[in-house]
């Protein structure tokens, strides 16, 4: 017989009966299609803008006054107060709250602009061949729309907090009335223009409070070089450690002391003698409001279209199914009910996958902030091997400083990325649980994993048997234990296994093959938004460019803005400054390196401890590589008799 001939029999799927849950739970209700017009506030968007750039305008004049004023008059200055530098960058001392709330406003509004029909507030209806142009103008306008807000923060005066507080008001309050006044928009989804403010919004409150906060109570300026506590650092650094006989101890710690130790390894907790640089801070924040605005692109643009799909089902999808040989049931209405059901399994998913990706990233990125946190206390302490895995120089370079200024920007970029991969991975992995595992499991149909699974089963238990088998005589037979020592036993019995094992070996090879490509796929995926680790061996760390990117980065950082190189330079800088007020910072500062901390004590002991301490410093200081190029008396030597900051023992 022609096989041609013959009709292909229809796939017949298995149905059960959902209408109980289908009228519990998607009962069709097809409300009147909502259709949004477009909203021109009351704000308007246009003078608004005209309005703000005057009034930041005047602000950048009275503060340019303000600080030429307060150079002619203030005598020896040690920061940095001119408008053409905003943020100290190199300071951790100062507060860090203005700085990391403008660079998040400035990255929400570059988030929204990636949607907007109209890149800039002063054109409306921008044709599409010059919009591209209009978003490159937009990215260069809005910092400089915000910079007088980071300003306002720098200068220490209370008309810079004042005029701050005047900005931050007006952007905030206007902004709120045009989302009040329009919370609906026709671009994407109806709310995706109020949800996507919420940052900003957010931001710029922060603003408000902190410029009132520091115009009604003005903190004493004592920041950078000024501030104890580069010299607490140093005095915590020398400081002898109490022996901890805990810490000693051999033996193996228990399961739930592993736990917990892993767990605490993912919480970042604040040390009293460490302070994050301004960068790593800002990165931080920028992160969090980029998993925020990615999360939210990533379900207005998928669960609105599932919402429409599902409510346009009716009974034409059965003739659909049809067309493709699947036949769900005779009854159409039947049919409606199962595909409306898997659609919205499919939205439950993806909405799982979103929230996983949301709740890995910012895991990551506390586990982020804690590897920094030690790496950057590492190479404080001289400990440059376990960073780099190579013998460098800690110093600026052209392309660290390159790296240094964009590796906020590099960090948010990443976890967007991240942050769609994983959510299309999470979603693959969710799919194939409920509709292969969960339901053939809970409906007791269609197990098709199951069926694979089953017919294979000779050869996975051959695969458990071999493997169990090797690993039980590997450790009764072939290993003998003697006097506390290990050697083998039974060669010959062991060199026969091995070869009768050779075939089968071969193929756990293959699936542990299989395994470790799934593993590393995860691996990367799971810290593809991290620049703190690289993703590639070892030995080709250098070609990761976002690992890369961080290593420059911590060069410029720790050679810069060293704690002890910080402390020894404020010691130095207090020799310039007459009087007895600096006289007696400096007794103060050197107290406090004695690290002396009983009141009542010998002389004796006190000056044996005094000159230990001062040889301690110097012996710190002989060791700080950010030094180095510094002394005169090693200038005319060659690089090659010094290694990271310590002579060679042929010197």
């Amino acid at each position: 017989m022609n096989q041609s001939n013959v009709d292909p029999e229809p796939f017949e799927y298995s149905y059960y009966d959902y209408s109980d849950w289908y009228s519990t739970n998607l009962e069709p209700t097809k409300p009147p299609k909502e259709v949004i017009l477009p909203c021109d506030p009351t704000a308007n968007d246009n003078i608004f803008h005209i309005c703000m750039i005057s009034i930041s305008l005047v602000t950048l004049l009275i503060l340019a006054v303000l600080t030429r004023k307060n150079k002619l008059c203030g005598g020896f200055a040690r920061g940095f107060s001119s408008i053409s530098s905003p943020v100290n960058f190199l300071d951790q001392t100062q507060g860090k709250g203005v700085a990391v709330a403008v660079f998040g406003l400035v990255f929400s509004k570059l988030a929204v602009l990636v949607l907007a029909p109209d890149p800039l507030p002063f054109s409306r209806d921008t044709p599409a061949e010059i919009k591209e142009y209009m978003k490159i103008i937009s990215i260069f306008y809005y910092p400089l729309l915000y910079y007088p807000l980071l300003l306002c923060g720098t200068l220490q005066r209370k008309a810079g907090y004042a005029l701050g507080s005047l900005l931050a008001f007006g952007h905030f309050g206007v902004l709120l009335w045009q989302k009040v006044d329009c919370p609906k928009t026709p671009e994407v989804y109806k709310f995706y223009s109020l949800l996507a403010s919420l940052p900003q919004l957010g931001c710029l409150a922060f603003l408000c409070v902190r410029f009132l906060l520091l115009l009604l109570w003005e903190p004493e300026h004592d920041q950078d070089l000024d501030s104890r506590y580069y010299t607490d650092y140093v005095k915590t650094l020398l400081k002898k450690k109490p022996s901890n006989a805990s810490s000693t101890r051999t033996d193996k710690p228990k399961l739930t002391e592993r736990i917990r130790e892993a767990v605490r390894s993912y919480i970042y907790t604040p040390e009293k003698a460490f302070r994050f640089p301004l960068k790593l801070a800002i990165l931080a924040f920028v992160a969090s409001v980029a998993v925020y605005h990615m999360s939210l692109l990533l379900v207005v643009h998928v669960v609105p279209t599932l919402h429409i799909v599902r409510a346009g089902i009716d009974e034409n999808i059965a003739f659909l199914l049809l067309s493709f040989n699947i036949v769900l049931s005779d009854d159409r209405a039947e049919v409606v009910q199962i595909v409306i059901f898997y659609t919205w399994l499919l939205e439950v998913c993806y909405l799982c996958a979103v929230t996983l990706s949301c709740l890995v990233s910012l895991v990551m990125l506390m586990r982020s902030m804690i590897l920094n946190r030690s790496n950057l206390i590492g190479l404080y302490r001289g400990d440059i091997y376990n960073m780099y895995n190579c013998q460098k120089t800690i110093g600026p370079s052209s392309p660290g400083i390159v790296c240094w200024m964009g590796l906020t920007g590099y960090q948010a970029a990443l976890v967007c990325l991240g942050m769609i991969i994983q959510t299309v991975v999470f979603f693959i992995c969710f799919i194939f649980l409920v509709f292969l595992i969960i339901i053939p499991v809970f409906y007791g149909r269609n197990l098709i994993v199951f069926q694979v699974a089953r017919r294979a089963w000779p050869l996975w238990v051959t695969m458990i048997m071999v493997t169990v088998l090797q690993h039980v005589t590997a450790k009764f037979v072939f290993i003998q234990k003697s006097a506390g020592t290990r050697d083998l036993r039974n060669r010959g019995i062991l060199y026969l296994v091995t070869y009768l094992l050779y075939l089968l070996n071969v193929v756990v090879g293959l699936i542990v093959a299989v395994w470790r490509v799934v593993i590393t796929a995860l691996f990367n995926i799971l810290h593809l938004g991290r620049v703190d680790i690289s993703l590639m061996h070892r030995n080709s760390e250098s070609y990761d460019p976002a690992y890369w990117y961080y290593a420059q980065y911590l060069k410029v950082e720790v050679s810069q803005s060293h704690p002890v190189l910080k402390a020894f330079c404020g010691l130095l800088l207090d020799l310039h400054i007459q009087g007895c007020g600096a006289g007696q910072k400096i007794r103060d500062a050197e107290e406090g390196i004695q690290m002396v901390q009983q009141e009542n004590r010998p002389s004796k002991a006190s000056d044996r401890k005094r000159v230990r301490a001062r040889w301690q410093l110097l012996y710190t200081l002989l060791r700080n590589p950010t030094l180095l190029g510094s002394r005169k008396q090693f200038q005319l030597r060659s690089s090659e008799s010094l290694l990271n900051g310590a002579f060679r023992r042929d010197d």
